[in-house]
């Protein structure tokens, strides 16, 4: 019986899931801005008697939980495998994305409360200091943003801080636009009216963090590779009789994994098959870390025929 199990050590593959120093500096950079700011806004929010920018202060308190998460999730994530845990802390980043997009969704639905019960009887709004303050804040998120974008690497650690700021950037232009409403129309209802925009806003960004994190941790396939097309790929190379047991998945971000049991024609180099098939799914679908279990037909049937006696 010629078999051959083949598994590229996962510290060989950390440069696809650890954020260089660069990057956790940038995520630091992003959330001094939005600390900073985020106060701000709150005393200009309490002041003006805004909804919209109270918030978008709260939105933005969400933008500094994430990019603290993300720090934190880093820092774990450049831990080497030791221990129990033979793939690292990678995953670490997809939890942090999680725990944001559970706490964009909950953060909408108290704003989006507020602002509904602020049609029945809107307060004074003082439109110009609205409209200052929101553009003021677009001003911080794009610098964010900009930190975020400079990133070396694309995780859904990373990406998901970008999403908050992001969502942070369109919710400031919001409540500037509110407060021009106010201050050259008088019409207050504006204010509760672009708190809801903010909310529709977290709940998109919310959902969709909340939809990829959970991706990943039920080992669903990796975003753009479908299993499907793997296996008949695989299936389908020279001098492969049949493939089973294929599994693709993503042990965190940017860190694809595949393992499957594959049967070749008796006599023929298991081996050869084997880096083959590596070498494929490196250049088509950009898994790396691979597990190849290989048999010889013939072989296979015979230990199938012994399992059953």
């Amino acid at each position: 019986m010629s078999l051959e199990t083949h598994s590229h050590a996962a510290h060989e593959h950390r440069h696809h899931t650890v954020a260089p120093d660069a990057d956790r500096r940038r995520l630091g950079a992003a959330l001094a801005l939005i600390l900073a700011f985020m106060v701000a806004e709150v005393v200009a929010g309490l002041l003006a008697g805004s909804l919209a920018l109270l918030s978008d202060a709260a939105h933005m308190l969400t933008d500094a939980a994430s990019l603290t998460l993300a720090l934190v999730a880093a820092r774990l994530a450049a831990r080497p495998p030791s221990g129990r845990f033979t793939f690292g802390l990678g995953r670490a980043e997809v939890l942090s994305a999680q725990v944001n997009g559970a706490a964009l969704l909950v953060l909408a639905g108290v704003i989006a409360i507020e602002a509904v019960q602020r049609f029945s009887s809107p307060p004074e709004v003082d439109g110009g200091l609205v409209l200052a303050v929101g553009l003021l804040g677009a001003a911080v998120n794009v610098g964010a943003a900009w930190q975020l974008a400079r990133a070396e690497r694309r995780s859904l650690n990373v990406e998901g801080a970008r999403a908050h700021v992001l969502a942070d950037l369109y919710a400031s232009l919001g409540a500037a636009a509110a407060g021009a409403v106010v201050l050259f129309t008088g019409l207050r209802e504006a204010d509760p009216v672009a708190a809801l925009l903010v909310a529709a806003l977290m709940v998109r960004s919310g959902w969709s963090l909340l939809r990829e994190a959970s991706a990943v941790l039920l080992e669903g396939s990796p975003s753009g590779v479908r299993t499907e097309d793997v296996g008949r790929a695989l299936a389908g190379a020279p001098g492969i009789v049949e493939v089973h047991d294929l599994h693709v998945w993503e042990v965190t971000s940017g860190f694809p994994a595949l393992a499957a049991h594959v049967l070749v024609r008796p006599g023929d180099d298991c081996h050869a098959r084997r880096r083959d098939l590596e070498q494929l799914l490196h250049d088509r679908f950009g898994i790396h870390h691979t597990t190849l279990q290989v048999d010889h037909e013939a072989e296979h049937e015979l230990l199938d025929i012994e399992d059953r006696r």
